[in-house]
């Protein structure tokens, strides 16, 4: 066990050396081996903390139970929670998502086990699912940065990840792009169900941001509608409820 142990650290040590970690605030090299962000950016990541919303999990202003959306609107989905304040992490996350940053995930993974591993354990997910990209985006991108923040917790929290269960049908217009109206209507019939032989009580959807919700909304009412019980969300980070 202790050689497969040192034979491991070689091997990540090597791997350093010939792919040099960057660090998903600073985007620098991570110069302190082993690693995973430079020690001196890591305070600058603001994790998200109470009060928040306990529907959506958006941060809010003063003390009390639920944004004005989720008093007013009963959600598809159960609960969620988010694990940093949106403007420490929105150029990391952008790297991530549009950069090529894949190697962000490994710590972005890392942190939610960390912070939010309690919420994860608390609803007994059989399955982290994450929201899919349209194929002709997912082959321009080379990857999927949902799914390999899923599969990065997964590992983590041994918790198995359906990387295909849920299907992007329609290449969507980018959300950052439409109104909130817009970005609902742009989702519709977005998603489907592409295994139909798997039958699941209790998700958790994984994606990088919530502002809206319009994603994760339709996602979870599909995963609904197919037979899901109760649906829950993590993600990176969010906007402020109030």
């Amino acid at each position: 066990m202790k050689i497969l142990k040192i034979l491991k650290r070689t091997a990540e040590g090597a791997a350093d050396l010939l792919f040099p970690r960057r660090c998903p605030v600073c985007d620098g090299i991570v110069r302190e081996a082993g690693e995973k962000i430079c020690l001196s950016c890591l305070g600058k990541l603001k994790l998200l903390t109470p009060p928040w919303c306990l529907c959506c999990g958006k941060k809010l202003s003063e003390e009390t139970e639920y944004c004005p959306e989720c008093r007013e609107t009963k959600q598809p989905f159960a609960r969620g929670r988010m694990l940093y304040e949106y403007q420490s992490a929105a150029p990391g996350i952008y790297r991530f998502k549009y950069g090529g940053r894949r190697e962000y995930a490994d710590f972005f993974g890392e942190q939610a086990a960390l912070y939010l591993g309690d919420f994860i354990r608390s609803v007994t997910p059989q399955a982290l699912i994450p929201i899919p990209l349209h194929k002709k985006r997912e082959r321009k991108r080379g990857y999927n940065q949902a799914e390999l923040l899923a599969e990065a917790i997964g590992r983590r929290m041994g918790v198995p990840v359906l990387r295909r269960a849920l299907v992007r049908t329609r290449n969507t217009v980018p959300l950052k792009c439409l109104n909130p109206l817009e970005r609902q209507n742009n989702l519709k019939r977005a998603f489907k169900i592409a295994r139909n032989d798997v039958k699941l009580k209790t998700i958790i959807i994984i994606d990088d941001i919530y502002t809206t919700g319009s994603t994760i909304k339709e996602a979870a009412r599909v995963l609904k509608q197919a037979g899901a019980e109760k649906v829950y969300f993590i993600t990176l980070a969010g906007g402020s409820g109030i």
